[in-house]
């Protein structure tokens, strides 16, 4: 009878504070971002094996490896986060090697500033949780793959998209200077949400973008006490905090202005955050009627966020059609990681 273990998790956007999460900046002044999460997931399925081997399968890459059940398993091409989390499972929870085929897929493609890759990692995570029932609460499990993510890998990113990913919902966060999360669920109107999904257009910019070199950028100028780097990166945590005000009252024009204010202030805490393509696009949408908008995430291209009040969405698509931006269908979601087992007759 086989057995398949499934954990999905949804992807995130940034609302504002983006940035303010990398440790680099948080240690020292404290971050603030607000999220919310959406209907585009990272999946994974573990179907556990006899036969003393390792596979992993990721279905949107295309790319399949298999190893030797080991303690460890040194990782191919594409395949560290994977390797990642079997190795950490292993290490701190199983205490013995095992034997499975963890199969991988994602809403989104790789660079799409949607927090893609942290997501996968917490939905590994959930699915290793629920097949050695391990009882992790939601901050054990958002820790353990920024953990994974930032110290065993090595890779460059703050701590929001795990939160993000793992709680779900409107959230506002907080990162502590002695390194502590809090995350603090919104309690959004269902009248506000709907208003917001109705005028806030998500767009793919058909650019994957590598927002490690962005992140590295932006450690780079906080460590270096960069006076004016500094202050955007402040500028963009104020935002944060009224864009949490504007959502919470309904005030959505509001929103739509600060959402402008803050995509101003990230792009003074880097050079590379932006382009002349970017640009265009922003400077045509808000002519036509956007108020505010944003790329999700470090930026440099992925996903675009476009707030246009009224019935003005239908101006912006058509001020944008000549750019090479496709619309992306969305909901809200207010849940986070789930998980759960199916035996099959």
């Amino acid at each position: 009878m086989p057995t398949y273990i499934r954990a999905k998790a949804p992807l995130r956007l940034g609302l504002g504070g983006g940035g303010t999460d990398i440790v680099d900046y948080s240690s020292r002044f404290g971050g603030a971002i607000i999220n919310t999460t959406i209907s585009r997931f990272a999946h994974a399925t573990v179907e556990p094996l006899d036969d003393g081997t390792v596979e992993f399968q990721s279905m949107d890459r295309g790319r399949r490896f298999r190893y030797a059940a080991a303690e460890r398993v040194e990782p191919g091409e594409g395949q560290r986060l994977l390797a990642g989390v079997y190795n950490r499972m292993v290490r701190d929870f199983a205490k013995r090697p095992l034997s499975f085929r963890l199969t991988t897929a994602v809403d989104a493609p790789p660079g799409s500033g949607l927090g893609s890759s942290s997501t996968l990692v917490v939905a590994i995570v959930g699915a290793f949780c629920e097949w050695l029932q391990l009882p992790l609460g939601p901050y054990e499990i958002a820790e353990l793959a920024y953990d994974i993510e930032r110290v065993d890998l090595g890779l460059a990113g703050g701590k929001q998209d795990q939160f993000a990913a793992t709680f779900g919902g409107f959230n506002f966060m907080e990162f502590h200077r002695e390194g502590s999360t809090l995350v603090n669920p919104l309690r959004v109107r269902q009248e506000i949400v709907s208003e917001l999904e109705h005028n806030l257009l998500l767009l793919y910019t058909s650019v994957s973008r590598d927002s490690a070199t962005i992140i590295e950028d932006q450690k780079r100028f906080v460590q270096e006490n960069d006076p004016a780097r500094l202050e955007a990166l402040h500028g963009v945590k104020r935002v944060a905090t009224e864009i949490k005000k504007h959502v919470l009252t309904g005030d959505l024009n509001g929103f739509g202005r600060v959402l402008r204010q803050g995509w101003e202030s990230k792009k003074q805490s880097s050079d590379i955050i932006s382009n002349p393509r970017l640009d265009r696009i922003f400077d045509d949408a808000f002519a036509a009627g956007a108020l505010g908008g944003k790329i999700s995430g470090a930026g440099g291209g992925g996903f675009m966020m476009l707030y246009c009040p009224g019935v003005s969405r239908y101006a912006v698509l058509d001020a944008l059609a000549s750019h090479d931006v496709r619309l992306a269908e969305y909901r809200f979601v207010d849940h986070g990681l789930l998980t759960w087992r199916r035996d099959e007759p």
